[in-house]
């Protein structure tokens, strides 16, 4: 990674020139700056957690202005393909995603259609709004997974996406627990209000003794581990259902017993980006209700390099950071 000049650019017609305030990192950055990520053309700007203020608008754009506080959805569909036609753009064949394939927040300028810019209240500090991004596809995961007042869930992996899905199931109303194999993060994960249990061997026997031997009703994959993803088949009740939002890596392979499928007539979703869900994940940071906040540390956007070449030796040294490049 490099600190460099580039010249500002200039927002097209419908478009939006945003200076970024902060920029969250999350893992997909990081396999960008690993090398890992098979989707990047170099040189890239990352970055796609983007909060910050209107700089400048193109021709046609009538309802952002300059100054006001927003929030950048990276997922930009090509409103042409089946799944676009659908309404489900963030399935997009094509789908271009800022900060992946286009110019990224880690930087003081980025540019995006203006149909992606969601205004941000103006007490809410922007380093928090740009927290909405994971917070919107915690929200997309449990609308896969149909979670209703009174479900209980458990969420397997407690990196950030995880800590996030445990609030809005909670929100929604469920019981959570959720199950790592790191004991640091299930600390955290109490204290967002699910009942931890650790990813060991005695893992499948402490969820049928929790559920009085049924299994859970709803299981949300988070980790992206195949066996893991195996293990939520296991672990999920007959007639449950099973949204699997973490990434295995590209060519893994997930063994899924076929019996178990229609002798548990399980429900299994996967979960990809969000459609949608920004005004709720602003809504819900700005509610107060959410303390995955509490969590991130925030760093100055000029230690940026060196901040991913820690992360890149010790991944857990910080749970959530931020990089901030203006006060807000």
């Amino acid at each position: 990674m490099i600190v460099a000049e580039r010249t500002r650019p200039v927002p097209a017609a419908g478009e939006v020139l945003v200076r970024v305030a902060a920029s969250g990192i999350c893992a997909g950055d990081q396999y960008i700056y690993t090398g890992k990520n098979p989707y990047v053309v170099y040189p890239i700007i990352g970055g796609h957690e983007i909060a910050g203020s209107v700089e400048e608008v193109g021709g046609e754009v009538t309802l952002v202005q300059y100054g006001q506080k927003v929030v950048v959805e990276p997922f930009i569909g090509c409103g042409r393909c089946y799944p676009c036609r659908a309404g489900r753009s963030n399935c997009c064949a094509n789908l271009s995603i800022i900060g992946v394939h286009r110019p990224g927040g880690f930087a003081d300028y980025v540019i995006a259609p203006a149909e992606n810019i969601y205004p941000v209240p103006d007490d809410m500090p922007l380093w928090m709004a740009s927290l909405a991004e994971p917070v919107t596809i915690a929200i997309h995961a449990c609308e896969r997974s149909a979670i209703q007042p009174g479900d209980t869930v458990l969420v397997m992996g407690c990196g950030p996406i995880g800590m996030n899905v445990i609030e809005v199931a909670r929100d929604r109303g469920a019981k959570v627990y959720a199950c790592d194999i790191i004991e640091r993060r299930l600390e955290l994960a109490t204290q967002l209000g699910a009942i931890a249990c650790l990813s060991d061997d005695k893992l499948e026997a402490k969820i049928l003794e929790a559920t009085n031997g049924e299994g859970m009703p709803v299981v949300i994959e988070a980790s992206g581990v195949p066996a893991v993803m195996e293990q939520a088949i296991r672990i999920v009740a007959s007639g449950g259902r099973v949204t699997m939002i973490g990434l295995a890596k590209k060519g893994e392979k997930v063994s899924i017993p076929g019996l178990d499928i229609t002798r548990k007539e399980i429900t299994l979703h996967g979960s990809r980006n969000e459609k949608g869900s920004f005004p709720e994940a602003l809504r819900l940071l700005h509610s107060g209700k959410l303390r995955f906040p509490g969590m991130a540390t925030a760093i100055d956007m000029w230690k940026a390099p060196e901040t991913f070449a820690l992360l890149a030796k010790s991944p857990d040294t910080y749970f959530k950071s931020i990089l901030i490049n203006s006060p807000s």
